[in-house]
């Protein structure tokens, strides 16, 4: 690991006085830091998709491009799993800035001639971003569980989760003027975002911390007294990757579970927002702007429902994770039926998309709280990686990308809408078999 990415070293404690004005300000300031930088990471995550419409004109087709999807989500869902045990070993401070330039960095090479010049080179270009951005999630996580303990952890969680809804948001607005101010939809696209991306990393290197005790400060539990039932000195020790994987990742079988449902989840989020604005513009006839703002939508309305979510999950179903997953899943169906079967109404249309982002998010995120929950602290982003992998490799890349291009190709729209429908269902049963489990845990 290179020298500057190691975790940074305990210094000497503050003096008693001096703590908590100093503990109350660093954690506003890391979590800004956090929310800002991964914003950052959605203005150069999922250009592609507002890229399609563009691409499918010059003449390639919709499978082929899928599969160009698919590339950013396989190695997005790697890259997770595989940078979350080198981030459980990381300063925080660096590795998510790193992450944001090189993603950045490859995204202005999309924005060239030669960066949309093939099929193969599109998807090599989106395999190296989707790399990239797995280095996003998990210092984020590893932030997390350092700065904050775990009565509070869901409602942190979700207001922190938001932002790549801010990020996912802006980009819709951002890559449309672009391409008008620009006279160029690549430069829009792609370039522009990435120029912005690159300033955001420098912001989130001048605020983050990696952990409290970096700074002179007691750990997050005995700061608050908030300690987990499994929760020692042993917790605050770096682990190794043999420890991290083999003992505290691959043998919980809640884990595996919530990994499976998450799968299902992503499938929805991702077969809804990345074919949205080929969906729009092919079917219901929307123009790049009203695409755009469409797109904008989806991911602004998962702001309050995101949090709310996470509210629910600790203040009112103290804790348990599987039953508010479950029941935003049973509206999120509702909602994408709607968005299917409407035929003429523009705001109908939106209300669906509304709804769908408004709830989709919220399950994303409590997987991943869940995930934080079942491992130890020094195991955090490996944790949050798995199940990070199952939604992007499998639920993205090959059921919500290639599996959904090529069904829309042949079959239609209507047999991708009954695929993201039986999603649904499958999601609330895999989240379903780890309800007594959690159930079970957070007794005991």
């Amino acid at each position: 690991m290179w020298i500057f990415l190691k975790p940074a070293e305990h210094k000497p404690m503050l003096e008693p006085s001096k703590v908590d004005s100093e503990y109350k300000k660093l954690r506003l300031q890391v979590f800004i830091g956090i929310f800002i930088g991964y914003a950052g990471y959605y203005l150069v995550r999922k250009n592609f998709s507002l890229a399609m419409p563009h691409l499918i004109d010059a003449g390639f087709d919709r499978g082929a491009l899928g599969v160009v999807l698919s590339a950013n989500a396989i190695a997005y869902g790697l890259s997770k799993f595989i940078m979350g045990g080198v981030s459980d070993r990381s300063n925080a401070r660096y590795f998510l800035p790193l992450g944001l330039i090189l993603s950045a960095v490859v995204t202005m090479f999309m924005g060239t001639t030669a960066g949309v010049s093939s099929i193969i080179m599109m998807f090599i270009l989106q395999f190296l971003i989707g790399w990239f951005q797995g280095m996003g999630w998990p210092p984020c996580g590893r932030v997390m569980t350092h700065w904050f303990s775990i009565k509070e952890r869901g409602t942190k969680m979700s207001i922190w989760n938001v932002a790549h809804n801010v990020g996912g948001g802006l980009i819709g607005p951002i890559a449309a003027y672009g391409t008008i101010w620009f006279a160029s939809w690549q430069t829009g696209t792609f370039v522009f975002p990435a120029v912005i991306a690159i300033v955001i990393a420098f912001v989130a290197l001048i605020m983050i911390r990696d952990t409290p005790q970096s700074c002179g400060l007691p750990p997050i539990e005995k700061y608050r007294n908030d300690y987990p039932k499994s929760y020692n000195e042993q917790s605050e020790i770096e682990l190794s990757t043999k420890e991290i994987f083999f003992q505290y990742v691959l043998k919980n079988k809640t884990l595996w579970f919530i990994a499976i449902a998450n799968a299902f989840i992503y499938l929805v989020r991702y077969g809804v927002l990345d074919w949205a604005p080929t969906y729009l513009q092919e079917v219901k006839g929307y123009d790049i702007k009203e695409t755009g703002w469409a797109y904008s939508a989806y991911e602004f309305a998962a702001i309050p429902g995101t949090i709310i979510c996470g509210i629910l999950s600790d203040k009112v179903f103290k804790g348990r994770r599987a039953i508010t997953t479950m029941i935003y899943m049973v509206l999120v169906a509702v909602f994408v039926f709607i968005y299917w079967k409407n035929t003429g109404s523009i705001l109908l249309d939106s209300i669906a998309l509304i709804g769908i982002g408004f709830l989709i998010y919220g399950p994303v995120m409590l997987i991943g709280v869940h995930a934080l929950d079942l491992a130890p602290k020094k195991a955090a982003g490996t944790a949050a990686g798995l199940t990070g992998f199952f939604g992007y490799f499998f639920g993205t890349a090959i059921l919500a990308n290639i599996a959904m291009g090529f069904i829309v190709d042949h079959l239609g729209w209507d047999s991708g809408f009954i695929m993201l429908l039986l999603a649904c269902v499958l999601s609330i049963f895999f989240v379903g078999l780890t309800y007594k489990e959690e159930k079970y845990l957070i007794k005991h």
